[in-house]
C-alpha cells in the first residue's frame, strides 16, 4: 500500500516544521513538500500532485482560500484548512473553494494524523466548533435578513422540501447520520448495510440535492430541519 503524500503550507517556519515532525511519526504518511505562501503552494501542488494539502488560511502572496480554489480545480488533492477562527468569512469562503475540512492549529498531534487519513479517504473533517459555524451560516443565508432564525426540525424551506421529497427514506436516514458526524463505516454498522451501499446512498443524496461534498450535505441537513439546532 502506497503512503499518503502530503503538502504542508504555512507561512510560519515553526508550524511547517512541527507539522512535518508530527506527520513523520506515522509510517503511512509522507510529507513530499512544503510551501510558505499561497502561490508557492499552488505551484507545489501542481508539480507534486499530493493526496492531501494542509493549508494555512492566512498567507502572503495568495491567501489560503485562493490557493485552495486553484489546487482543487487543478489537482485531485484534498485540502484541509488550518484555522484559528479569526475570520469566519475566510472559513466559509474556503468551503466554497473546495476545502474538505478544517483543523485548529492547536489540534492534538494524533488528531491531525487521523484527519489526514480521513481526508485521503474522502471524508469531510468537521470539528464541533466548525460544524456549528457552518450550521449558523447555512441556516442564516438560506433565509431573508429579517427571518434569520434556526430552522426547527421538520420545517424545511420550499426548495429544500422539494429536495427532501426526492430522497428515499433510507437516503434521509443516511443524511441524518452523516450530519451527526458518523463515518461511512459507522453509518453502515448502524443501518446494517455495507459500506458500499452507504457510499451509493451518499452519491445519490449529493446528486439529488445538487451538493458538491459531505460538508455541503451537513449544511443542507441542518438548514432543511432534519437535525434540530443546538443554538439557544
Amino acid at each position: 500500500m502506497s503512503r499518503i503524500r502530503i503538502l504542508v503550507c504555512d507561512d510560519q517556519p515553526l508550524i511547517r516544521s512541527s507539522l512535518e515532525l508530527i506527520l513523520g511519526t506515522d509510517a503511512d504518511l509522507e510529507v513530499v513538500g512544503t510551501a510558505a505562501d499561497g502561490r508557492a503552494a499552488v505551484a507545489a501542488a501542481l508539480e507534486l500532485q499530493p493526496d492531501v494539502v494542509l493549508m494555512d488560511i492566512q498567507m502572503p502572496e495568495l491567501d489560503g482560500v485562493g490557493a485552495t480554489a486553484q489546487i482543487t480545480a487543478g489537482t485531485n488533492a484534498k485540502v484541509v484548512v488550518l484555522t484559528t477562527f479569526d475570520r469566519d468569512d475566510y472559513l466559509f469562503a474556503a468551503i466554497d473553494a473546495g476545502a474538505s475540512g478544517f483543523l485548529l492549529k492547536n489540534t492534538e498531534p494524533e488528531v491531525i494524523i487521523s484527519a489526514v487519513h480521513a481526508a485521503a479517504a474522502g471524508k469531510a473533517l468537521l470539528s464541533p466548533e466548525v460544524t456549528m459555524r457552518i450550521i449558523r451560516r447555512g441556516t442564516a443565508t438560506a433565509q431573508p435578513q429579517s427571518k434569520r432564525t434556526p430552522v426547527p426540525a421538520g420545517a424545511a424551506e420550499p426548495h429544500d422540501q422539494r429536495i427532501l421529497d426526492e430522497l428515499t427514506a433510507r437516503e434521509r436516514e443516511v443524511l441524518v447520520k452523516l450530519a451527526g458526524g458518523l463515518s461511512n463505516a459507522e453509518i453502515a454498522t448502524s443501518l446494517y448495510v455495507s459500506e458500499a451501499t452507504v457510499k451509493t446512498h451518499l452519491s445519490n443524496i449529493l446528486a439529488k440535492a445538487g451538493l458538491r461534498d459531505r460538508v455541503q450535505a451537513v449544511v443542507f441537513a441542518y438548514r432543511a430541519g432534519l437535525i434540530p439546532s443546538t443554538e439557544p
